[in-house]
């Protein structure tokens, strides 16, 4: 840089013009999610919305989440469209779990330079996982910063907000000795586990692009987005009294069914109960990882996990059947001092 170089914003490597131009073309996108209750436009400072007026004494959930490493293999593979719907997806199925009706979403995604189209794909998907859990995608923040973020580097956060009528709370605290656990399967690995994921192809030097498990590109199964079970969960607990709910996120079954679990009691698993999805097998198979490290890492085919009592089992598969989901008992809860607070029986 010479002494007469005229310092801008611009030639420091942030692009004001360029981010007004993504808001611009992503008004449209933006439109499609809006619910009643948001009252502002997108590009403001900030975002309004009013509560909807079906609760009677509502009670704010809130949520923040990102898609891990996820993002990289996404970046690698320079296929976009589909890890804004894990952003989504990551943030509004933990919301479920208290009972919550996802309202609105925002995300925060940071980069070197951007690159409108690249993130015109990024937005369409997070607007994509709006539509498909009724929540408004109200804004966010787009932020370039060269020598933070290096080459193509770049990073993605997803914030909800939701609402669930007090009395209608679902915090475990009905859980007891007999209840039932229900499984709803996963669409796959959904956003956790990854960076084993990327271990085990870096060591064994595997080409995503060419490996093929039961007929399917290995990239199409690790890409495959987070299922959203909002509409199919909404549904279930306004005609069923749900104890608990599990989502299965990072630390598998063995850390998230805890969670929820009252002093002294103890979840059994009937691991016969279903088979895994192929690709777990191929990353057990593919690393020699044993079965419990598997059940610590990843989700091995179950997304959420439905607490109930027992005479409730067989409305809650039928209604899980019929809204989509893949459901079925999966284990019960039994009273226990044990510290082993899930047991897996083979």
């Amino acid at each position: 840089m010479s002494d007469t170089t005229v310092l801008s914003y611009k030639n420091s490597g942030v692009d004001i013009d360029t981010s007004n131009l993504l808001i611009s073309r992503l008004k449209g996108i933006v439109k499609n999610t809006r619910r009643p209750e948001v009252i502002s436009e997108l590009g403001g400072f900030a975002a309004l919305c009013s509560l909807p007026t079906k609760y009677r004494d509502p009670v704010l959930v809130s949520s923040t989440d990102g898609v891990g490493t996820k993002l990289r293999l996404a970046m690698q593979l320079k296929s976009y469209d589909t890890i804004g719907i894990d952003l989504v997806a990551m943030c509004v199925n933990d919301l479920l779990v208290l009972g919550g009706e996802p309202i609105f979403f925002l995300d925060y995604y940071a980069v070197s330079k951007l690159n409108i189209d690249l993130a015109s794909r990024l937005m369409i998907g997070i607007a994509k996982g709006c539509l498909e859990s009724g929540c408004s995608l109200v804004g966010g923040e787009t932020a370039e910063m060269p020598g933070m973020y290096n080459g193509k580097d770049c990073d993605l956060a997803g914030f909800s907000l939701g609402v669930v009528e007090r009395e209608d709370i679902i915090d475990g605290h009905q859980v007891e000795d007999g209840d039932i656990l229900v499984a709803l399967g996963s669409s796959g690995l959904h956003a956790n586990g990854y960076s084993l994921v990327h271990k085990l192809l870096a060591y064994h030097q595997i080409s995503i692009s060419t490996t093929v498990i039961n007929g399917i590109p290995l990239a199409d199964l690790l890409l495959e987005p987070t299922r959203i079970y909002v509409k199919s969960i909404l549904t279930l607990i306004k005609q069923v009294n749900v104890h608990a709910i599990v989502h299965v996120t990072g630390g598998g079954l063995l850390d998230n069914i805890p969670r929820v679990l009252p002093v002294n009691t103890q979840a059994v698993i009937e691991e016969a109960s279903w088979d895994w999805p192929s690709i777990f097998c191929w990353i057990q198979e593919s690393s020699c990882i044993d079965r419990s490290e598997m059940y610590h890492t990843f989700n091995c085919g179950i997304g959420m996990v439905i607490i109930v009592d027992p005479s409730s089992l067989d409305q809650v598969v039928e209604i899980m059947r019929n809204a989509g989901e893949t459901a079925w008992k999966m284990g019960f809860i039994k009273s226990s001092s044990s510290v082993e607070r899930v047991v897996i029986n083979k």
